[in-house]
């Protein structure tokens, strides 16, 4: 085996070597079923085979690259690699994967490498059985031997050692065998980087515990990004849940209050609200949906405006309606309009003794889709315009609703003339295709 000639050719040999581990590191986490094969907390046979199906072709392409030349010794990760799939996959994919990965050194007269492939890969196997804590894994990284006065602290107070220091022994072994191997078998047979004096041995070394902790750290990274989507996710989802819970029991509260009133003074009149408020609570009772069409969002308004038509009478209170039919399959965000339309009833037009006008429009408009609320009631005074957005239940709900499923893509308008009426429009996009956390 030919001897690096200079220090500095040895330096930047090995400083490739770990830049080749890092960049395939980074390119296999690109692919989200390599990702999802990789993170998986359990692993059966198949997640086993699948893990070696992507790791194996790199690796064996890196030996490929080597043969071609003594300019690319720095792209062999065979011994590495095959460290590293024991440390993944376990005590079966490690032998394997690493006596696949060795086939291009076998081919090419170097016939230890599928022994010394195969031992590497077992012990990275066994390293993982012997942690505990799988996840502990992860806590390997490139600057794991700083933690060695911390390790003696421990061990000087009889506490337990990181688990991270088994796969970096590991590493350190596996160059020490590695040179003692290469130093001891025919040259031909091994492929190895020699080293010419003591600290060549540990730049080796570091380069070894480099090129198996960087790409364990790059992917550790990449899982630490998609665990907070998942938990960004998971809050969105419980904010839209609270949201909700906030609004559903309101408007229940004065549903049933218009039914126990209807029932003393119409009872034919209530049967009729009872079936609506029946259509209400089978809406209500249903799986959760973010978003619905709207057209289904109109018939649950219906039934609720019944109840109110019947609570209020219908001298006392008139509902029209302008839709445009080109919106009815548009996605909104579910219970939008009733928070909207109680408020109106409760402090628009509760004072009003007749003549009480709810108007509801719907049209499209570039792309968007607007909605309108306007009542004909006792409007809201300018002073306390400001606090319409944070106080109460129904305006501030359905405001933050839609601040939480669009971000800033909507727009939210209150014009309102006291003793006049309040007008409530609202914008959104025509269509919503994709929304985080929204099944």
């Amino acid at each position: 085996m030919d001897i690096l000639s200079t220090s500095q050719g040895l330096l930047f040999t090995l400083l490739l070597k770990v830049g080749v581990a890092a960049s395939m590191a980074a390119l296999l986490a690109r692919w989200a079923v390599f990702r999802r094969v990789l993170y998986a907390e359990v692993r059966d046979s198949d997640l086993k085979i699948k893990l070696m199906l992507f790791l194996t072709p790199a690796l064996a392409i890196s030996v490929l690259v080597r043969l071609v030349g003594p300019p690319y010794k720095f792209a062999d990760l065979m011994v590495e690699g095959s460290f590293l799939l024991g440390l993944l996959g376990g005590r079966v994919v490690g032998p394997l994967g690493g006596a696949i990965v060795s086939l291009p050194a076998f081919f090419n007269h170097e016939w230890l490498a599928p022994g010394v492939a195969a031992i590497a890969g077992l012990i990275g196997g066994l390293i993982r059985q012997a942690i505990p804590n799988k996840d502990d894994i992860w806590n390997f990284g490139p600057f794991t031997f700083l933690n060695f006065p911390r390790w003696l602290s421990r061990l000087a107070r009889r506490a337990s050692v990181g688990w991270e220091a088994l796969p970096l022994a590991g590493c350190v072994g596996l160059e020490v065998g590695r040179l003692l191997l290469g130093h001891a078998a025919p040259t031909p047979w091994f492929f190895f980087i020699d080293a010419q004096n003591w600290w060549s041995v540990l730049l080796l070394m570091l380069a070894t515990v480099m090129t198996v902790a960087v790409p364990l750290k790059i992917w550790n990274n990449t899982r630490i990004e998609m665990n907070l989507e998942q938990h960004q996710q998971l809050l969105l989802k419980a904010r839209m849940d609270a949201l909700s819970s906030q609004i559903n029991p309101h408007f229940l509260f004065n549903t049933l209050n218009t039914v126990a009133s209807l029932i003393r003074y119409d009872p034919d009149q209530a049967r009729v609200v009872v079936l609506k408020l029946s259509n209400i609570l089978r809406r209500l009772l249903r799986k959760h949906e973010t978003f619905v069409a709207l057209q289904e969002e109109l018939n649950f308004i219906d039934d609720y405006l019944d109840i109110e038509v019947a609570r209020f009478g219908r001298d006392n209170l008139q509902i029209f309606k302008h839709v445009d039919h080109n919106t009815l399959e548009a996605f909104v965000p579910s219970m939008l309009l009733q928070p909207i339309v109680e408020n109106s009833l409760k402090h628009g037009l509760a004072a009003k003794l007749e003549g009480g006008q709810i108007t509801i429009r719907t049209a499209l408009s570039d792309g968007r889709l607007v909605i309108e609320v306007e009542d004909n009631g006792a409007g809201i005074p300018e002073e306390r315009m400001p606090q319409v957005y944070v106080d109460g239940i129904g305006i501030s709900n359905v405001h933050e609703r839609l601040r939480v499923l669009y971000g800033t893509d909507f727009r939210m308008q209150i014009s309102s003339r006291p003793g006049a009426g309040t007008l409530i429009r609202i914008e959104v996009p025509e269509l919503v295709t994709e929304i985080p956390g929204a099944n």
